[in-house]
């Protein structure tokens, strides 16, 4: 069984969060930083809320229906959705940061960081099968991955290294959000035969996107509206609805 490119194509896609992370670099003039960060946590929960409604949340719903009976499908589909709901509810409730940290912002860097490897896992579960039963797919799947995995990279790295002022941190916290694709491919190859099914994949997701949703609404929104930069704000919705569009209708 040939599954150095399924394991190659996962890996590169997962850890192309850091790609994210690296504007952390570039050098901001004190009275852009709250404009960069509003356009950052906009084009975040844009690109969370995009995926969670085109593609976790819609192909999720149509592959457990398919195997189930109506009222036993939508329970299937409703409990991991409201589950994901209630763990970011209690996630917010429960994560305090450090002494001296920006409360706010490193709390979303962490509960963003939370979720994104949450949605990696099943993503690399789903790169390493398309790419084991046909190259192309996989390869094709792994670039559209590639392309929301950047702007998610920056949804935590930005907050994170605003509150600590540790670039480090912020790296290492997206590079571990990453990890999670890779190991993904990993159990899905261990397991391949005997675990993983369209169904459980699709009950992650769902529970995946619970999690995003809320964590975008709750948390992303309300902190990108405390910097009163609407432009940016409206430009990095834009922007992510884009990147959502050429994700999931051209790719």
């Amino acid at each position: 069984m040939n599954i150095i490119g399924p394991l190659l194509i996962s890996t590169v896609a997962g850890l192309s969060t850091i790609l994210g992370s690296l504007v952390i670099f570039f050098k901001w003039k004190k009275e852009n930083i709250n404009k960069f960060i509003s356009f950052c946590l906009s084009l975040s929960l844009s690109i969370m809320i995009g995926i969670s409604i085109t593609e976790l949340i819609p192909e999720s719903t149509y592959n457990i229906l398919i195997n189930y009976k109506l009222i036993k499908g939508l329970i299937i589909c409703i409990i991991p959705f409201i589950t994901g709901i209630i763990l970011i509810f209690w996630l917010n409730t429960n994560i305090r940061p450090t002494e001296g940290k920006n409360q706010n912002l490193y709390k979303l860097g962490v509960l963003s960081m939370l979720a994104l490897m949450l949605h990696n896992l099943p993503e690399g579960i789903a790169t390493f099968i398309s790419a084991y039963k046909d190259i192309d797919l996989g390869i094709k799947l792994g670039i559209a991955i590639m392309l929301h995995n950047i702007p998610e990279g920056i949804s935590i790295a930005v907050p994170i290294y605003y509150a600590t002022k540790s670039k480090k941190d912020a790296i290492f916290k997206t590079f571990v959000s990453g990890l999670a694709e890779p190991l993904g491919a990993f159990l899905a190859f261990i397991f391949l035969s005997r675990f993983v099914t369209d169904t459980l994949i699709s009950i992650v997701l769902l529970f995946v996107a619970g999690i995003m949703i809320t964590l975008s609404i709750q948390k992303l929104f309300p902190e990108s509206l405390k910097y009163n930069e609407n432009k940016y704000i409206w430009l990095g919705l834009g922007v992510g609805g884009l990147l959502t569009f050429l994700n999931h209708f051209v790719l």
